[in-house]
């Protein structure tokens, strides 16, 4: 069964391999090459590109830092004043706890953080809040409810 020889067997012992003499199909070795990067690499008989989107799909993308500016909490604030109107809200919509008689008010729950002394107050609450100004607990206490933290 004949068979064709590839051209190098042929040249064995001619220096060119009939390419000529400057150059032309010197160097290089292999036709593959280091190539950096998951979307090139070849491992393991899977193509680098599909085992990347299969597999790893968080492999490309932004990584970097997050600034602290960015993971700073802003507080969100609310005035005595606001409570009544609040709470009359909350009582339309049956959301609204009492406590022997007194209606108590979940500022944390509501995503609130801190009361602010603002305005007015006319009538007792029982206000739960994580922290509060001075003159929003004298008002508080004034109308003759109180805050419990």
């Amino acid at each position: 069964m004949p068979q064709k020889l590839r051209k190098t067997r042929k040249m064995r012992g001619s220096r060119t391999h009939g390419y000529g003499q400057i150059g032309q199909h010197r160097k290089g070795g292999g036709k593959g090459g280091g190539k950096a990067g998951r979307n090139k690499i070849m491992r393991a008989g899977k193509d680098g590109w599909t085992y990347a989107i299969r597999h790893k799909p968080n492999y490309f993308g932004k990584k970097g830092f997050t600034s602290a500016q960015s993971l700073k909490h802003e507080p969100r604030l609310i005035n005595v004043g606001r409570l009544e109107d609040l709470v009359d809200r909350l009582i339309l919509e049956e959301k609204m706890e009492k406590r022997k008689g007194t209606a108590v008010l979940d500022l944390t729950k509501l995503g609130y953080d801190k009361l602010l002394g603002m305005g007015n107050l006319t009538k007792p609450f029982i206000i739960k809040i994580a922290s509060h100004s001075e003159a929003a607990a004298r008002k508080v206490e004034k109308a003759g409810g109180q805050i419990a933290e």
